[in-house]
């Protein structure tokens, strides 16, 4: 057993994030278990689901402490206590590796600050197995987890997400997996590669391929917990000029488009070149430069 500051006997409490099965409880590993059995208490969201996975490996007796979104603040302060009296406290997330998308992020930022070890015995996490059966790009990728809800912050983020060149990994809940695959669809085009995978390691495990106009169609009833993986932006193209963006919409106006409708249109059209934003459209769209364009097109007709 360690010692502190080498004062003969006197315990140095240690955090151990103890990774968990994704769904299959094969992938338990041999020295996750151990780190279990060994721990003075477990630190998890759900006192019910972890007992399931301790009972299934015959671990009995343990106490559990509780730490969920409404009370993380206050556990993490409780654990911190226990690692002052030198216990060694495991911390496991319901499902994957602790500390991704989960509250026990505060324990180790709590634990951290505190100057405790922090060690870690690796195992599943949902989004490294749905990023590498993607077929997508791996090699440089980013995480955003659970996307806000509603409000600025979310449509913040979409916009951040369709800009990114990196493949791009994403949680969501299956009551709200469609309304994302819309929002994505939004602000990405129709076009863009996603791979959608559910119930990873579970018997039902699905992973579906295909353009993100397509994903809304497949999923009509989404059950489980998802992962989408999708595609980077493709690199951006040279710079429209103000000609060019004028001539589309004067193709949209002339297919029966209402002035809303065609900035919209125009935007998405030339999404991967650089400098062409919804508001550059709209203002070439209201400005007398338009009309300047449409009138000189006109005259240039009837010339001819």
């Amino acid at each position: 057993m360690p010692t502190n500051g080498g004062q003969s006997g006197v315990r140095v409490g240690s955090l151990v994030l103890v990774a968990t099965p994704i769904g299959n409880l094969g992938d338990l590993s041999p020295r996750a278990e151990q780190a279990l059995r060994d721990a003075d208490a477990i630190a998890c969201e759900d006192t019910r689901h972890t007992r399931k996975l301790l009972s299934a490996r015959g671990i009995e007796g343990k106490r559990l402490l509780a730490v969920h979104e409404h009370n993380e603040h206050v556990a993490a302060d409780g654990i911190v206590g226990l690692l002052v009296q030198g216990q060694t406290i495991a911390l496991v997330t319901d499902a994957g590796t602790p500390g991704i998308s989960d509250p026990g992020q505060r324990v180790v930022i709590a634990a951290v600050r505190a100057g405790f070890a922090v060690q870690c015995v690796p195992g599943p996490t949902a989004l490294v197995v749905a990023l590498v059966v993607s077929g997508l790009e791996t090699d440089r990728f980013v995480f955003e987890g659970f996307l806000p809800v509603k409000g600025s912050e979310r449509k913040s983020r979409l916009t951040e997400i369709a800009a990114q060149r990196r493949t791009v990994v994403l949680y969501e809940a299956p009551h709200r997996l469609i309304h994302l695959i819309e929002d994505l669809v939004h602000v990405c085009g129709a076009d863009r590669l996603v791979s959608i995978s559910r119930e990873l390691t579970k018997k039902f495990e699905e992973t579906w391929r295909g353009c993100l106009g397509d994903a809304a169609d497949h999923f009509v009833e989404p059950r489980g917990e998802f992962v989408l993986v999708l595609a980077g932006a493709a690199p951006k193209l040279e710079e429209a000029t103000d000609d060019k963006l004028l001539s589309a919409l004067a193709d949209a106006w002339a297919n029966g488009m209402t002035n809303r409708d065609a900035v919209q249109h125009v935007t998405d059209q030339f999404v991967h070149y650089d400098g062409v934003t919804r508001k550059r459209v709209y203002d070439l769209a209201t400005s007398p430069k338009a009309s300047d364009f449409l009138s000189g097109n006109r005259q240039k007709i009837m010339r001819s």
